[in-house]
């Protein structure tokens, strides 16, 4: 083998739809080759990286509200009663969420 310029060769398996969408991508640059394209994608390509972790605490949060909500609407439905420490709960629960989306959206700007 002649000496190359680039002497290290990596190998990444693709199905076909991922190799579809990088061809999708190189036409969009007007670019033929692969090697060139992932080379320059890899080394000058960037990362976004977006913090969830407050949508996923307001998920839970929005999960137990339902949680709680069933298990009231199935006690009313049976003929119980209605307990003002889950309505109590729900409230505060939903104060939480309102609290985490005024910090995601504050996030956002």
């Amino acid at each position: 083998m002649a000496k190359r310029k680039r002497p290290i060769i990596l190998r990444c398996p693709v199905t076909a739809e991922e190799r579809n969408l990088i061809e999708q991508k190189m036409a969009q640059l007007h670019t033929k080759r692969i090697g060139a394209y992932l080379r320059k994608m890899a080394i000058d390509g960037y990362i976004i990286y977006v913090d969830t972790r407050d949508i996923k605490e307001m998920n839970k949060l929005l999960s137990a509200i339902g949680r709680n909500i069933n298990q009231i609407a199935k006690r009313v439905n049976a003929g119980g009663p209605t307990y003002q420490a889950d309505m109590e709960e729900i409230r505060e629960r939903l104060d939480q969420i309102w609290q985490l989306q005024r910090r995601i959206l504050l996030s956002q700007r």
